[in-house]
């Protein structure tokens, strides 16, 4: 595809320079989106969030955060060019021990919740950091400009990992269980459902949330054991994942709470760390409302 070597050729030569003229760049970038790239509606996402903070606070959050998104655009060039070393010297991980330890036990599925915080484009290089014990896995869910979408596919199939598309999620997992062979893949579970995939709701950010309970459901049936990927921003430039242990066995406690887990700990890490989560999307525009209507309404 011309196109698209064209257009990576030319981020990739974007990738050449060194993080403090990519950070520039992002300094100067963030001048315009922050006033055009969905103000409104991320505006709106942080008012809502949190009604006890003044109009100072959330403009300081909203200021912060286009400076975390542009920052991430940069990073994400810089994933065409930057070598292993640099790579695991800037995206550490912390708790893998825990994963091998469950994979030497005789479970050899792990599944991790992540979410849009921070650079998660990064996260997929912990194949580095698991190898030759264990191989990681993505989510992937398909862009739909063809360009980006491969770009996007190439950088997280980089490191050695997995891109599993998201329709074909669960039979590709059973395949991976098949193999026998342990693999780590991760969830980015915050997203907001299709009306059609809506079962269940959680109290998140002062809202009835709508969520996705997949990553829960394919490991009960695959007992695969799950933890929650904390991610911090030690400083520019650099992140830290935490894997920390959720259950070994998601069998053995009642539906959803995994799901419910998940969000009560996001949740803490976004009101220490607001800046960070990816308030630009329309996280909330399916409301417990409208679905109960349109449940009511298919009964007819």
């Amino acid at each position: 595809m011309f196109q698209y070597k064209f257009v990576r050729g030319i981020l990739w030569t974007i990738s050449l320079l060194p993080f403090p003229i990519l950070y520039a760049i992002s300094d100067f970038l963030c001048l315009f989106v922050s006033k055009t790239y969905r103000t409104k509606v991320v505006r709106e996402n942080l008012r809502t969030a949190f009604p006890e903070k003044s109009e100072k606070e959330l403009k300081e959050i909203e200021r912060k955060f286009y400076h975390q998104f542009c920052d991430n655009f940069v990073e994400d060039i810089k994933m065409l060019s930057m070598s292993k070393e640099e790579t695991m010297r800037r995206m550490t991980f912390s708790g893998l021990e825990e994963i091998k330890k469950r994979h030497e036990a005789g479970q050899p599925l792990h599944f991790f919740y992540l979410s849009h915080f921070g650079n998660w484009e990064w996260i997929a290089s912990i194949n580095y950091s698991m190898q030759p014990w264990g191989t990681s896995g993505q989510i992937y869910h398909r862009l739909r400009n063809k360009v980006m979408d491969k770009l996007f596919y190439d950088l997280r199939g980089q490191y050695g990992g997995v891109n599993i598309k998201m329709r074909d999620t669960f039979r590709r997992i059973l395949q991976l269980k098949r193999e026998n062979k342990n693999y780590t893949i991760g969830f980015i579970s915050d997203q907001q459902p299709n009306w059609s995939s809506i079962h269940h709701f959680v109290p998140f950010l002062n809202h009835e949330t709508a969520v996705f309970i997949g990553a829960e459901h394919i490991a009960r049936k695959v007992d695969a054991f799950m933890t929650y990927g904390r991610m911090t921003r030690p400083k520019r430039g650099y992140y830290h994942l935490e894997v920390v242990p959720m259950e070994d066995h998601p069998a053995n406690v009642p539906e959803t709470t995994l799901t419910d887990r998940y969000f009560q700990m996001l949740e803490e890490d976004i009101r220490q760390h607001p800046e960070m989560w990816l308030w630009s999307h329309k996280r909330w525009s399916r409301t417990k409302e409208a679905w109960l209507k349109r449940q009511e309404r298919e009964k007819q």
